[in-house]
């Protein structure tokens, strides 16, 4: 820490104190070439993980928004909490690992499909049907038939890992 006073660089802690709140750490430092004390604080680094919205808008990562669509979907499924909440935490930790502190809502909508289609095909559908926002039956029944079809399914299976290996190095 640089002397206010000085500019020396080197200093002695000799006090310390975390805040009322406990936000942050307050330290009264001495430097050590002219002994005079100044104060610092000490606080956390809050940047917000994002997630980039088809339209290009930027929010605020909310692991309560991915549990309420996943608890949607799933509405009188047997599909347990621990099991939503397994895929809330996987969302999540997809999203802090990304270098930039951001994913894009496709690549998290994908991820949470995949899942679902793995286990329950009625929520995956459910999921879908609100995610990919169909505009009529033939969509709808589109998606129905890929679901169906094993053959289909490995394709859309496969191409959403590319998908998401795409995501990985952006």
């Amino acid at each position: 820490m640089k002397c206010p006073f000085c500019g020396f660089e080197n200093d002695k802690v000799v006090d310390s104190r975390e805040s009322k709140e406990g936000e942050s750490i307050r330290r009264r430092r001495e430097c050590l070439k002219c002994e005079k004390r100044f104060t610092t604080y000490e606080r956390i680094d809050e940047i917000p993980y994002m997630v980039v919205k088809k339209d290009g808008r930027r929010e605020k990562f909310e692991r309560q928004k991915v549990l309420s669509g996943l608890l949607r979907a799933c509405e009188k499924r047997p599909i347990s909490m621990g099991r939503m909440e397994q895929i809330v935490n996987e969302v999540e930790q997809f999203v802090v690992d990304s270098p930039d502190r951001e994913r894009t809502a496709s690549e998290l909508g994908e991820m949470i499909m995949d899942r679902l289609r793995h286990i329950d095909k009625v929520a995956y559908i459910r999921f879908a049907s609100v995610y990919r926002d169909f505009q009529d039956l033939s969509e709808f029944h589109s998606e129905l038939e890929r679901l169906v079809s094993p053959a289909t399914e490995k394709q859309t299976h496969a191409k959403a890992k590319s998908t998401a290996k795409q995501g990985h190095g952006a």
